[in-house]
């Protein structure tokens, strides 16, 4: 019998599964800080804000209350020599000097960033315990090794931690600080309009919202890299610690400060006693704070100097940091202990 033999192809080679794009790979690693953490990313500054700018509207409305309270009892209100009856800002707009266009702009410079305030503060205390639990809870509830056998590196896991802790985080609450000093100025701006002055030159003429703004986001990547120290120990701490990170990072620097101040060992080094406590310990717990040494003195100096209120904030006061040998010294040391975070993270998967 002949049979007719059916052609069968050999099989395909089996193609090896692409690696992932580093890029990729480390999209997906923020990612997932960003739903493991959304409540202090997001929601947090987004509260703080609110209720910010509840209390701002709620001043508000009260001055224009007592302001109308006082013009209802028979009081007047007088500008530049001119006495107005009644709440007329239009009035008393057209009376205002170019001075007093460049004091009122000042004073509203402060007033939107007072407001602005309240994300920032929270974002201070987000960033700091989120790097120091950033590697601890992933060891306490055992889920390090889940992620250990995936192909991800423990430098690509480290390093989207920290891109969150000093860029996306202090991002989130700067746009939410952005959003609400710009939701306070349009609530200044409907009471002005209410009151027949008009709120495009008198409030939005004079750029103060955009310049802070401007601002506010320019100075990221300064506060970014002043906060390396301490980030750097934090989850150093968080890698290192079998329990309890906090009181490891609280301890160990009020130690040696403590220490420092009362042995006087720095003294025989020609430095002072209590060197230790705002070069290495501040640089240690409060680098989540936006705000640095070389700010406090430019600030000083330009307020005593009688300028501008709004160059206190400007970008080359802030970025005059970089030219400080403790932002270097600082990021070198935030560098080198995440380095080894890095490592402990490799060696450690207790909880």
């Amino acid at each position: 019998m002949n049979a007719t033999a059916e052609h069968i192809d050999p099989p395909a080679p089996a193609r090896s599964a692409e690696r992932p794009h580093p890029t990729h790979t480390f999209r997906l690693l923020l990612r997932r800080e960003y739903w493991e953490h959304k409540g202090g990313i997001v929601w947090a500054p987004l509260i703080a804000g609110g209720i910010s700018l509840l209390l701002s509207v709620g001043l508000l409305v009260v001055a224009i209350f007592v302001a109308h309270r006082s013009v209802a009892e028979g009081h007047t209100i007088e500008a530049n020599g001119v006495t107005i009856n009644g709440v007329d800002l239009g009035a008393l707009v057209q009376q205002l000097t170019s001075e007093d266009m460049r004091q009122l702009a000042d004073g509203l410079y402060v007033t939107l960033f007072m407001s602005s305030t309240w994300p920032f503060l929270v974002m201070i205390f987000v960033a700091f315990f989120y790097c120091l639990g950033a590697l601890y809870d992933d060891r306490k509830d055992r889920s390090v090794l889940f992620w250990k056998s995936l192909p991800v590196s423990d430098g690509a896991t480290v390093l989207s931690k920290v891109v969150t802790a000093v860029i996306v985080i202090p991002l989130v609450a700067t746009l939410v600080a952005i959003a609400t000093m710009v939701l306070f100025l349009v609530a200044l701006s409907i009471g002005a309009a209410a009151h027949g002055a008009n709120p495009l030159p008198l409030l939005w003429g004079n750029g103060s919202v955009f310049l802070l703004a401007g601002q506010f986001l320019a100075a990221i990547p300064v506060y970014a890299c002043w906060a390396l120290p301490t980030v750097g120990w934090l989850m150093l701490c968080s890698a290192w610690a079998r329990g309890k990170p906090f009181l490891w990072a609280v301890l160990i620097p009020l130690a040696l400060g403590v220490a420092s101040s009362m042995t006087g060992l720095l003294q025989l080094a020609g430095l002072d006693r209590h060197w230790l406590w705002g070069n290495v310990v501040a640089r240690m717990l409060l680098g989540t704070v936006p705000l640095t040494g070389a700010d406090l003195s430019y600030i000083q100096r330009a307020t005593s100097e009688g300028g501008q209120v709004t160059n206190l904030l400007s970008v080359s006061g802030v970025y005059s940091n970089f030219a400080t040998p403790a932002m270097w010294t600082g990021i070198v040391a935030g560098v080198l202990m995440l380095l080894l975070a890095v490592r402990l993270r490799r060696w450690r998967e207790e909880g």
